[in-house]
């Protein structure tokens, strides 16, 4: 009964990742990346990808990542501290744990995914030339309403 209602897009992904960073590397510092990147060692430091690159961030299910994450499409199966801004897709597999706000064009939660902050989805996101942008001054207002 319920096998037509599964959703397909987690299924193993075709992206092809240039970078791996591995289980037992860690990153002080930011990341300003060309192509995609799996994360599945330690980051601590912002990772930013050129606005016209559409470029994939993945955090494995050991990956950690402490700071802010903008990129075309962000898929998490592990740990972020940091906010999130994703100008196409971000993605949430089982287990994973975000503690930061989150903007996207569009998303998808497993069940068992843990979300601590906003998630507002880009007010432009069929245009994402300005959407990291557009996402972050809308996620700076809805923080500034909210200690209000």
């Amino acid at each position: 009964m319920f096998e037509k209602l599964k959703d397909k897009s987690f299924t193993p992904s075709q992206e092809r990742f240039d970078t791996i960073i591995g289980r037992t590397t860690q990153i002080y510092g930011r990341l300003v990346l060309l192509d995609s990147v799996r994360i599945d060692g330690k980051v601590t430091g912002n990772i930013e990808t050129a606005k016209d690159n559409k470029v994939t961030v993945a955090i494995g299910h050991t990956g950690e990542v402490s700071g802010d994450i903008t990129a075309h499409r962000v898929m998490v199966a592990g740990r972020v501290e940091g906010n999130i801004y994703a100008a196409e897709r971000v993605e949430f597999h089982k287990d994973s744990v975000v503690q930061g706000d989150i903007s996207y064009g569009s998303i998808a939660v497993e069940h068992g995914a843990r979300l601590l902050g906003l998630v507002i989805q880009n007010p432009n996101s069929a245009a994402t030339a300005n959407s990291n942008a557009d996402a972050q001054n809308v996620i700076r207002k809805a923080q500034e309403g909210s200690s209000s």
